[in-house]
């Protein structure tokens, strides 16, 4: 009678059906790998709520998609088809939270096939190589260069090309001109720097000299901006 009551309006005896017991088992197995995920992205991670909430639940949203669809070449083409009209309006993610989102797909994907051993490991192997990579650090810079931005006005009169090349190359290891914008109706030019200093505690000297050199006008000097070129 249970089975009957889930039973598709269009299941025939060509379409398999999904039993009542597999499609619970299945979806439970699912919420608890995303659970598993979830508190590893937590580990020695910055994270938000909403993230958090969003890995826990997507291995089952897609483990139930696959079992929807079930070979039905037509079914998955339609899903493809809504996938793709899926927009974040969001800030966009990082790099890692991008590759969890995937290993939590991943996970439901192989959950939704039935292959529930398999799942499991998955799950295990990744997790417990990202806590590894979390504690290790890996990828972190390890020189000590504290990097940063620097936004010069000058006046119009003087030349921005090589105006500062003298300062830089003695309190930085390299300095890139990124930008120049001119303002002030065109008399004065805004220079944007991303530098690597050599040494944080002379930063004050340095910005001293600077101003020394562009008549004293507005210096800012902030982080460089790294995480949304991630991707």
């Amino acid at each position: 009678m249970l089975n009957t009551l889930f039973t598709g309006l269009f299941d025939s005896d060509i379409t398999p059906v999904i039993s009542v017991s597999d499609f619970l088992l299945c979806l439970v197995f699912s919420l608890m790998l995303g659970l598993v995920m979830a508190f590893t992205y937590m580990y020695r991670s910055r994270y938000t709520k909403s993230f958090v909430v969003t890995l826990a639940l997507l291995p089952a949203v897609v483990c139930i998609i696959i079992m929807m669809v079930n070979g039905n070449v037509g079914t998955g083409v339609a899903v493809a088809g809504a996938f793709n009209l899926v927009r974040f309006r969001s800030a966009p993610g990082t790099a890692k939270e991008i590759g969890t989102l995937f290993l939590a797909m991943g996970a439901g994907l192989i959950a939704g096939m039935g292959y529930l051993g398999f799942a499991t490991l998955f799950t295990v192997i990744m997790c417990a190589i990202f806590i590894l990579y979390n504690r290790l650090d890996l990828g972190t810079k390890k020189n000590t260069a504290t990097y940063k931005t620097f936004n010069i006005t000058i006046p119009e009169d003087l030349d921005y090309s090589d105006v500062f090349e003298d300062i830089f190359e003695e309190y930085t290891f390299s300095h890139d001109l990124d930008r120049v914008k001119t303002t002030n109706m065109g008399s004065l030019f805004r220079l944007t720097y991303n530098v690597s200093l050599r040494d944080a505690s002379r930063e004050k000297e340095m910005i001293d000299k600077l101003r020394c050199r562009n008549g004293n006008l507005e210096i800012t000097v902030s982080k460089q901006e790294t995480n949304a070129a991630e991707l």
